[in-house]
């Protein structure tokens, strides 16, 4: 097989740029983890990379046509080609309670949902890196005050120090999408565990922004707040006006106030 046919229904869009490829590889510190995971390595144009460095390189890929070719092209990858739905698989069964990265060129419609996915197994990723729709990484690594500052920048920046690196343009790229990309970096927080309830804590960030026109006091209505609590000037705000930090100590209140 010499090459993979791009699936749309599945959102490939394979990089033909190899220095973009590996500066995207080279975005990993490798502290503190000995693993790797690429997610959708398609015809393995960021995987020649990874493998080149002195780490222990796994691939998950959903595409039938990309693991015929892989095993084809990398010998390297011999076993370790996760033929599965990263979405869907228990990684568990791979890497057990081993710290491992993530990296890839995500594919876009699903790219926040990778992102929401590596979020639940924080305690074994340091670091994840890779490469979005440019405003999807920029919502990511965004800070508050901003549009597009909304759930995924708050709940990712939470346990995860967040860092637009670079750019793509749309052209190196077969086929070409019709946007540009961005490549962006998580480092995992030296105390990341929160001083709250996290499932609070996620439940208060996502209804707030649900309805993020309005002020906290009329969108965290569901929380049954006190009328004492309710006077809080932290209620006149609106959700993209709150930092991560304010978030936290915004569930502080609210635990305390008796959910």
């Amino acid at each position: 097989m010499d090459k993979v046919r791009a699936k749309k229904h599945l959102g490939q869009h394979f990089l033909t740029d190899e220095n973009i490829a590996k500066n995207i590889a080279d975005a990993l510190t490798l502290e503190g983890y000995k693993k790797v995971l690429e997610i959708g390595p398609g015809m393995g144009v960021l995987t020649k990379y990874l493998l080149e460095k002195p780490i222990e390189t796994y691939v998950i890929e959903i595409d039938n046509e990309s693991v015929e070719y892989l095993n084809a092209h990398y010998f390297k990858l011999h076993g370790k080609i996760i033929s599965e739905d990263f979405l869907r698989y228990d990684i568990t069964k791979v890497f057990g309670d081993e710290p491992f990265a993530i990296i890839g060129n995500f594919p876009y419609n699903i790219s926040s949902q990778i992102v929401f996915r590596a979020l639940e197994m924080r305690d074994r990723i340091p670091e994840f890196a890779g490469m979005f729709q440019k405003e999807v990484a920029e919502r990511v690594c965004e800070k508050k005050g901003s549009k597009i500052y909304g759930i995924l920048s708050v709940l990712t920046q939470a346990f995860y120090e967040a860092e637009y690196l670079f750019t793509v343009p749309e052209n190196v790229f077969n086929p070409p999408p019709k946007v540009k990309s961005g490549v962006l970096r998580l480092k995992r927080k030296e105390n990341y565990k929160l001083p709250v309830n996290e499932k609070l804590f996620f439940n208060v960030v996502k209804t707030a922004f649900n309805q993020r026109r309005k002020t906290l006091r009329n969108s965290l209505k569901t929380f049954n707040l006190s009328d004492n609590l309710k006077e809080d000037s932290i209620f006149d705000l609106r959700p993209e006006q709150l930092s991560t930090e304010d978030f936290i100590e915004l569930t502080k209140k609210i635990a305390a106030n008796g959910v």
